[in-house]
């Protein structure tokens, strides 16, 4: 269940207390303040869902302060609580945006009804804002981050490839987007609107593989006591995605080849053979030419998926597109945990650029997240990343004796450049000059 952030701003202590008890025995995160000031201060670092606000507060009144939560968070859902005499202002003030109002004296029922259902309509909210990315992230390359060059030619290949309507082969390490890639291909074709399905061919047993892609008959088997439909006679129309392919025991190679030739497929137990029209896509972390070579996968299936291939690059050989990528998952996870983070300082940004990451996009997103979810500022930090990156260290002071300051820096200077795979706009943001100061110390230092 959604976990709201209520806030209480009234001058009186005992409804702020009462208010409080209430709400957090709901399962509400509750604070409380005795003035509108010492409330927007907190609001800045600490944005909140719901916000039950008193007319009239020592520092301004209820209508001054519905405009100021709504310029900080215009999402903030805000209830007035005032006394009979003024239900005409609170009404002015649901006009002006406010989400409902309650009298004094506070009927406790009412207040938790209230907030309820700002409850459920924050979680609408968030649900259609999600769908909405989803969509969005799902209409082909819109999904996939990156200016660089391999990823130009990535987008290249699949606006190439897509209308086409043959086999592909995504290779590529884990995490480098190869489910993103399959879908963007989905999504460009001429099948986009039939089913998208996918299916990871590692891990499983041969019998689990066999039902979930074949499907089977009633009474195929013990247990079988209903007909299922298979995975890749579900996709008929559409686009199936084979991840990890190489997982594949060969028992099942020899049947998915059968089923890329002749375009049917038997159910277990079943007589009569189901025609299928599908496009696959399969993607591996593995060198499948070097499994070919070992005889753990077939030659000729390889041949079958091999139609169109590409290899995904990892993050490390696109530096550049750190920068984009941070600020893509930064959106995105503020979004979903709620919370006003706007961007990343640059040492933090310089230690993420500096970094291997053996776990490629994934590990970087994973880092975000984390980061986004921990901050308790609106600007990611060094300290808001995992330790083994913060504590990242370049090794300047190889080699015997103590180097010159001018030594350090020269080492330094080449170190980030070679991070950044010599992309010397990248490398200059990450040293935090200008590009001109470092040409002219690369220059200084006879690096081109």
């Amino acid at each position: 269940m959604l976990l709201l952030r209520v806030a209480i701003v009234d001058d009186e202590p005992v409804v702020c207390k009462r208010l409080s008890h209430a709400l957090f025995k709901e399962g509400y995160e509750v604070e409380a303040f005795m003035s509108a000031r010492s409330f927007l201060e907190a609001m800045i670092d600490r944005p909140f869902d719901v916000v039950f606000s008193d007319m009239r507060l020592p520092d301004m009144d209820g209508l001054e302060l519905l405009p100021k939560i709504k310029a900080l968070r215009p999402e903030t859902e805000v209830v007035i609580v005032t006394g009979y005499g003024s239900i005409q202002t609170a009404i002015e003030a649901m006009r002006e945006g406010a989400f409902h109002y309650v009298t004094k004296p506070v009927n406790f029922t009412e207040i938790r009804a209230i907030a309820k259902r700002a409850q459920e309509k924050i979680g609408m909210r968030m649900e259609n804002a999600r769908l909405r990315e989803a969509l969005l992230g799902s209409s082909g390359l819109s999904s996939i981050v990156g200016n660089s060059p391999a990823i130009q030619d990535l987008f290249a290949l699949v606006r190439k490839v897509a209308p086409v309507d043959c086999n592909v082969l995504i290779q590529g390490e884990s995490g480098t987007g190869k489910a993103l890639v399959a879908l963007a291909l989905h999504h460009l074709s001429p099948r986009k609107n039939q089913p998208f399905v996918t299916f990871n061919c590692g891990g499983f047993t041969e019998e689990l593989i066999s039902s979930e892609l074949f499907g089977y008959e009633k009474g195929a088997f013990t247990g079988a006591s209903a007909s299922k439909v298979g995975l890749l006679e579900a996709a008929s129309g559409g686009t199936v995605f084979l991840d990890e392919v190489g997982e594949m025991p060969i028992s099942m190679q020899v049947r998915l080849l059968h089923v890329l030739q002749e375009r049917r497929i038997l159910r277990v137990g079943g007589t009569k053979p189901v025609e299928l029209d599908i496009r696959v896509i399969a993607a591996t972390n593995r060198d499948l030419k070097a499994e070919v070579e070992k005889g753990t996968f077939r030659e000729d299936l390889f041949f079958r998926l091999n139609v169109v291939s590409t290899t995904l690059p990892r993050l490390a050989d696109r530096r550049e597109d750190i920068p984009l990528l941070v600020r893509h998952f930064i959106d995105k996870y503020a979004l979903a945990f709620r919370k006003s983070v706007h961007g990343i300082d640059e040492q933090a940004l310089g230690a993420l650029t500096g970094y291997s990451f053996p776990g490629n996009v994934r590990e970087l997103e994973n880092i975000i997240e984390r980061a986004v979810a921990l901050t308790d500022g609106q600007t990611i930090g060094l300290l808001d990343l995992p330790e083994d990156i913060r504590n990242l260290e370049f090794d300047t002071l190889e080699g015997d004796g103590l180097p010159t300051l001018a030594e350090v820096e020269r080492r330094y200077v080449i170190r980030i450049l070679e991070k950044t795979g010599y992309n010397k706009r990248l490398a200059a943001q990450v040293l935090g000059v200008p590009r001109t100061t470092l040409w002219r110390k690369l220059k200084e230092y006879g690096v081109e």
